[in-house]
């Protein structure tokens, strides 16, 4: 049982925009680089993690620190990590999922686990005002943990798929309307399954999600074009893979995801099609439970945190490309 736990409107256009100088680069010379920064947060375990264009910073939250479930509130900003004081802040958690709402011009977040209870609150973040407010939708998806977290590719709204609820894993996907949940009823719905690979392909106008824990096989790809689930059909796939986050990167125009459960330290892109293996020149140490996200105002990806066994890590890592 985890405890670790059809047009774009003008807003969503925007969101896609922002991808468009993609450069493709020669896998031969991009590598890992470990950042040597005097101000990181304590090495942690599935804490989410979501870049704000309004505040141009990524956002990351919580996480557990393997004997503390974790509240607190960071930003990479300029380069390095600045940890806020929010006057109110979500209650401790791990395994939450977050999401950028192009809508709202604020991050989502619902779920979670705080080492007691499967958590089901939606809490909104206010990049430019540095505030979190919990929200009171009338509709709630089942308390979740390690549910999986997308910008909806059509309206640009925070979405929602999956999670485990302490006995099932969740199917159903839901979008976050500005006010509350919505249930979606896609003609095809993806096969139940939480802590997937997920992100969203900006190149393809479409979210990507491999993997996961589930009671029926989830070694799959499954994409979502915000009208329905389709399953893929790669010639290659990644090692089965869990607890492991991925994002999209603009300058190479391809989702990344790096590592995961199955112990290796790969990295691996999907293409829109087909998931190939990245060579670097240099790779962090293999772990899961991580953080990833595009760093669009520096123009780095961004890799925090995780554990390989029994070693959690408090190390910031960026890929570079060329």
């Amino acid at each position: 049982m985890p405890n670790r736990i059809v047009r774009c409107s003008r807003a969503a256009a925007a969101f896609v925009s922002i991808v468009l100088f993609a450069q493709l680069a020669s896998a031969a010379t991009d590598t890992w680089v470990q950042l040597n920064l005097k101000s990181h947060p304590s090495a942690r375990v599935n804490a989410p993690m979501a870049y704000d264009p309004a505040a141009k910073d990524l956002v990351l939250f919580g996480g557990y620190d393997g004997s503390t479930y974790k509240n607190d509130t960071w930003i990479f900003k300029n380069k390095t990590w600045v940890q806020l004081n929010p006057p109110v802040a979500p209650p401790a958690r791990t395994a939450a999922a977050m999401s950028y709402d192009v809508q709202l011009k604020k991050i989502v977040m619902f779920g979670g686990f705080n080492g007691s209870q499967y958590l089901g609150d939606t809490w909104i973040w206010d990049g430019a005002a540095q505030t979190w407010t919990q929200a009171n939708p009338t509709a709630k998806p089942t308390p979740v943990t390690l549910p999986m977290m997308f910008t909806d590719p059509l309206n640009g709204h925070a979405e929602m798929v999956g999670g485990y609820d302490g006995m099932f894993y969740q199917d159903i996907t839901w979008q976050w309307t500005g006010t509350n949940w919505k249930k979606r009823n896609p003609a095809t719905w993806i096969t139940a399954r939480g802590a997937a690979v997920v992100a969203n392909d900006l190149a393809h106008r479409k979210v990507v999600i491999f993997g996961g824990l589930a009671d029926v096989n989830p070694v799959n790809t499954w994409t979502w074009d915000g009208i329905t689930w389709t399953e893929e059909s790669p010639s290659m796939q990644p090692p089965w893979s869990f607890y492991t986050p991925a994002t999209y990167d603009p300058q190479l125009g391809e989702v990344i995801m790096f590592s995961g459960s199955s112990g290796t330290n790969d990295t691996w892109v999907w293409t829109g099609s087909d998931w190939t293996m990245l060579t670097t020149q240099q790779t962090p140490t293999a772990r899961d439970s991580h953080s990833m996200a595009y760093d669009y105002a520096s123009q780095q990806l961004i890799m925090f945190g995780g554990e390989s066994s029994t070693t959690l890590f408090g190390t910031t890592y960026l890929l570079v490309v060329h």
